[in-house]
């Protein structure tokens, strides 16, 4: 079944390259307003459910016709950020309070909707926009082996104090962002160093083995229910409301339309953060490939 479904979408691609060039005569070489020319550069996180999502608006926007070029698995905000501000990057499935706060060194405001209010002023001083946020909320959430949160009595960050040596790791970004370690530090007070590990699967490692002591993890991570971790409660806050949030160049917004936006807001409003845990543990738990699990959920969801 999977065969034929890749070779269905193969032999799809291939129609709708012949309407682009013409060989598919007068009425297919004339595609439907706002839907021709260059593909629209969709871009990605170097993390699981950010794939996920592109691939989800990526492959919902194909289904209604519209070309999607995809550069996944970029990196962080540090590295994705010039390239959207430049025009390179065109369409970034993004998270609230993380791009107020990490993105553009802001305080982020305590509910979504003001945060979506504040993050599209913030956006367009670069002539980016802002569709629709979805239900589904992906913030960080800090582990520490359950074992040791039993010993030591971890319940939340600040419990961190409590131990003599704590050393947090995370992608290099996270040493200066008050979401992450520079928040475990200042804002808990907790007196620990920074490890930069940037792929999550060593990080992961490395806290089984003990070598560090707390990780940042998705909140959408299967790793967050399992009994082997303890994630830590941030009752300081540090971590803002983190609702997925599609940012598209307001030059995409305008010679698209508005059946664009309505194809990219159906998809944000049935994603639900249970939603994208069950995606993430797919493709992170069950060995599924990101596009494969976005084009089952999209067609479960009548989407596609």
């Amino acid at each position: 079944m999977r065969r034929t479904f890749r070779l269905a979408a193969v032999l799809a691609a291939a129609t709708l390259g012949l309407a682009a060039c013409g060989g598919g005569g007068d009425d297919a070489a004339a595609p439907a307003e706002g839907k021709g020319g260059a593909p629209i550069v969709l871009a990605s996180f170097n993390f699981t459910d950010s794939v996920i999502l592109a691939e989800l608006y990526g492959a919902a926007l194909e289904a209604k016709g519209y070309p999607v070029e995809r550069k996944l698995n970029i990196g962080s905000r540090e590295l994705i950020y010039p390239s959207l501000q430049k025009g390179e990057l065109q369409f970034i499935p993004e998270y609230q309070g993380a791009a107020i706060v990490n993105g553009f060194n802001e305080t982020a405001p305590k509910d979504a909707a003001s945060e979506h209010a504040k993050l599209t002023e913030l956006f367009a001083k670069s002539n980016i926009g802002l569709l629709n946020y979805a239900p589904a909320e992906n913030k960080n959430t800090y582990l520490v082996k359950a074992d040791l949160a039993q010993a030591q009595g971890l319940v939340k960050i600040g419990d961190l104090k409590k131990l003599p040596n704590v050393v947090v790791a995370g992608g290099p970004e996270c040493e200066k962002r008050p979401t992450c370690f520079a928040g475990i530090r200042d804002t808990y007070g907790v007196n620990a160093t920074f490890q930069a590990v940037q792929e999550a699967g060593p990080r992961v490692e490395q806290l089984r083995s003990g070598a560090v002591t707390v990780i940042p993890v998705d909140s959408v991570n299967p790793l967050v229910g399992d009994p082997a971790f303890k994630a830590l409660e941030d009752d300081l806050a540090i971590v803002p409301t983190e609702n997925v949030v599609p940012a598209v160049a307001k030059k995409v917004l305008d010679e698209r339309g508005p059946d664009f936006a309505a194809t990219v807001n159906a998809v944000s409003a049935k994603l639900t953060t249970e939603e994208l845990r069950g995606l993430n543990k797919l493709v992170d738990s069950d060995g599924e490939l990101p596009a494969d699990v976005a084009k089952e959920w999209l067609a479960t969801q009548g989407l596609i």
